[in-house]
């Protein structure tokens, strides 16, 4: 199964960046801040950044950061949490910004008057991967609904996210489709980011939905395989929002119009481009023309 590209697409931070080690648990961060006095964060040197662990575990975010870093002369911390959470960070005003990838969590969050600014950043796909065996019978499928109705019928084991990410929230949305609630013992949840439940997966010779961005990352040390891509409904767009300064005066909304303003011009677009994990594209970038 081939697992390349984004051809088909074509036509159209756990990291803290300053003395935080990666791991550390984000509600320690949190805590961290709050101690340092950071909801108020006087310093306007820093740019709170939240963003999704696929994100994260890509690796994209270690190129982009320390350049804008060095370009504009901020500190970035980043907490990769799910889009849920990173959401829920950005309306409680506890990050100046997230990148994040569930439109439909994005708009209501901008209707709330929680989050402006909205601009497209990049997008990849999603893509069912499952054990080389692969007992549902899913292999070159292209339709993503017929391939969960197999695995639903088989209860060959799925593994979600279960974490109100954008990865779950698609996932729960290709279910809709299929007019399928998943329940029961063939039917699991890892509550973890993108990279440990691709591991669990594994383990377990079961199925899950990823993005490409992290199989590609992980995939050297996975023995699951690509079964299913190319449906139109995997498209995977990822945007970046600024907190409201009207409702959060205390965040740094002059940074995070800085860092929005700096990933959708050209060169950092062309770094989104050129970042390739064994000669394969992570990510395009939305405002590069083709």
């Amino acid at each position: 199964m081939a697992t390349t590209s984004l051809a088909w697409l074509n036509g159209p931070l756990t990291m803290i960046r300053t003395g935080v080690p990666r791991g550390l648990p984000h509600l320690f961060f949190i805590m961290t801040l709050v101690l340092a006095g950071v909801p108020g964060f006087a310093d306007d040197t820093f740019l709170r950044i939240a963003t999704t662990t696929s994100l994260e575990n890509s690796g994209l975010l270690d190129i982009l950061v320390p350049e804008f870093e060095r370009e504009a002369g901020y500190r970035v911390h980043v907490i990769a949490v799910g889009t849920g959470k990173a959401l829920r960070l950005l309306g409680n005003g506890d990050v100046d910004a997230v990148i994040v990838h569930a439109r439909e969590a994005e708009e209501k969050v901008i209707a709330d008057g929680y989050g402006v600014n909205r601009r497209h950043v990049m997008y990849n796909d999603f893509i069912i991967v499952g054990p080389r065996d692969d007992p549902a019978g899913i292999a070159g499928l292209t339709d993503a609904v017929d391939a969960l109705q197999r695995i639903a019928t088989a209860q060959s084991l799925f593994v979600s996210r279960g974490d109100q990410s954008g990865t779950h929230a698609r996932e729960m949305k290709l279910w809709e489709f299929a007019d399928i609630d998943p329940s029961g013992t063939w039917y699991r949840a890892s509550g973890q980011g993108m990279g440990k439940t691709l591991q669990i997966v594994g383990e377990l010779d079961a199925y899950t939905l990823v993005d490409r961005g992290t199989w590609l990352a992980y995939r050297k040390n996975s023995p699951l395989i690509v079964l299913v891509q190319g449906d139109d409904r995997l498209f995977n767009p990822y945007g970046i929002i600024a907190s409201n300064p009207a409702k959060y005066p205390d965040v740094n909304y002059r940074a995070a119009t800085e860092f929005i303003q700096w990933i959708t011009r050209a060169p950092a677009q062309r770094l989104i481009e050129n970042y390739t994990i064994d000669g394969e594209q992570l990510f395009v970038p939305a405002l590069i023309a083709k």
